[in-house]
C-alpha cells in the first residue's frame, strides 16, 4: 500500500521568503512551432546556485535544524537566528549527508554552509567534476561511491546507519520508514508552485498543460500536489522521463514501485533507476500522463531554448522536449492550448 503525500506549503513559502537573497524567478512567454503558447518557468538563476533544488536542499537543512533544536530545548526558535552566531555555534556539530546527481548535493551542500553546518556528498563516478569542485567551493567534503546514482544513495545511506546523532542523511527520495526528510525537501520545491500561481492569478494565462520532468520524482510529485490542491484552473499533468530510465513510468503501469534498468542518459539528473516512494504515491493520484523521451529529443530541446536565450541542460529541458513531441507522444495540443514546462537547471 502507497503512502499517501501530505505537504505544509505554507511553512516553506514563509521561511525560503526570509533568506536575504531569494527573489522569485521568472517566467518567460515563447512561440512554439505546433502553435500552442508555451510558458517557461526559468530556474536556472534560483538563489545564484542555477537550479530549482536550491529550494529543497536549503529549506530541508534549516527545518531540520529548527525541529531539532525545539526537540533539545522545548522551544521554537524563529528562522531567522538561524543565521546568528550563537545558533550557529550550535548548528555546527551537525553534518548533513546526502547523494547528489548534482543539484541536490549543491543545495544541501549551500544549506549547510549558510548555517555553518558540515556537508559531506556522496557522488557516482558518472557526475561530472565540475560539480564536485561547485560542492568543494561550499565547504562540503565529496565522497566518490560507485558507478551510478543508486550506488552512491547506498553510500550514504551506510554512512549514517550507526545512530551517530550528529550525521543527519538527507535524500531527496523515500523508501519504507524514511519519509520525514524527504517530504521537508519535496515542500520546498513546492515554492515555485507557488510563485506560479501567484502569477497566474494577476494575468489570469492559466496553463492548459503542464510538463514535469522526473528523476526519483520529487520536484514532479511536489508540483502536481500544489496545483491539485490550490490552483484555480487545472491542466493536465505529464511527467517526463528519460527512455533510459522511466522508473516511473514503469511503476504506473505496473501499478506499484518499480526499478528499472538501462544505459547511462544524458539527462543525468534525470537518471534515476529507482523511483520516490512517496513521489510515485503522488503522481500516481495527480499527473494524467507518463512519457518517455530520447537523448536525440533533449538534445532538440536545448537548443530550442538556446535559440530562444534560455540556456539550460538536456535535464532542464526534458519538459520541453515532451511539448515539442506532444503529437508523437499521444497529447493532442492545440493554438488554444497553454503549455507549461520549467527549465530545471542552467548549464555550466
Amino acid at each position: 500500500m502507497l503512502t499517501r503525500l501530505l505537504l505544509d506549503t505554507q511553512r516553506p513559502w514563509d521561511l525560503i521568503r526570509q533568506c536575504p537573497f531569494y527573489a522569485p524567478t521568472p517566467l518567460h512567454t515563447l512561440p512554439t512551432p505546433i502553435g500552442a503558447q508555451l510558458l517557461i518557468k526559468d530556474e536556472t538563476s534560483r538563489f545564484n546556485l542555477g537550479a530549482f533544488k536550491a529550494l529543497g536542499g536549503i529549506y530541508a537543512v534549516a527545518a531540520v535544524l529548527l525541529d531539532r533544536w525545539q526537540e533539545e530545548n522545548g522551544s521554537a526558535l524563529d528562522a531567522e537566528k538561524l543565521f546568528e552566531e550563537p545558533v550557529q555555534k550550535w548548528c555546527a556539530q551537525f553534518t548533513f549527508v546526502c547523494a547528489s546527481a548534482g543539484n541536490h548535493g549543491i543545495a544541501v551542500a549551500k544549506g549547510a554552509q549558510l548555517v555553518n553546518a558540515k556537508c559531506r556528498v556522496h557522488l557516482a563516478d558518472t557526475v561530472p567534476e565540475s560539480f564536485a569542485a561547485k560542492l568543494r567551493s561550499l565547504n562540503a567534503d565529496v565522497i566518490r561511491s560507485g558507478e551510478i546514482y543508486e550506488e552512491s544513495m547506498q553510500a550514504a545511506q551506510e554512512e549514517c546507519e550507526n545512530g551517530e546523532p550528529d550525521k543527519i542523511l538527507l535524500a531527496d527520495s523515500s523508501w519504507p520508514g524514511y519519509l520525514k526528510i524527504p517530504t521537508l525537501v519535496m515542500e520546498g520545491y513546492t515554492v515555485m508552485a507557488q510563485e506560479m500561481r501567484q502569477h497566474f492569478l494577476v494575468k489570469n494565462n492559466w496553463p492548459s498543460h503542464v510538463f514535469l520532468q522526473a528523476g526519483v520524482g520529487g520536484m514532479a510529485a511536489a508540483i502536481a500536489l500544489h496545483i491539485r490542491q490550490q490552483w484555480d484552473t487545472q491542466p493536465q499533468i505529464i511527467v517526463v522521463e528519460p527512455d533510459a530510465a522511466p522508473c516511473l513510468f514503469e511503476s504506473n503501469k505496473r501499478g506499484e514501485l518499480t526499478s528499472v534498468k538501462g544505459p547511462v542518459s544524458s539527462m543525468g539528473r534525470l537518471d534515476c533507476k529507482e523511483p520516490s516512494l512517496l513521489a510515485f504515491s503522488a503522481l500516481q493520484e495527480y499527473a494524467d500522463k507518463f512519457v518517455c523521451i530520447s537523448e536525440s529529443d533533449a538534445a532538440a530541446a536545448v537548443t530550442y531554448l538556446d535559440e530562444r536565450g534560455i540556456t539550460t541542460t538536456p535535464s532542464g529541458a526534458a519538459g520541453v522536449a515532451a511539448i515539442l513531441l506532444a503529437k508523437q507522444l499521444g497529447i493532442p495540443l492545440s493554438d488554444e492550448s497553454t503549455c507549461l514546462a520549467i527549465a530545471t537547471e542552467g548549464r555550466g
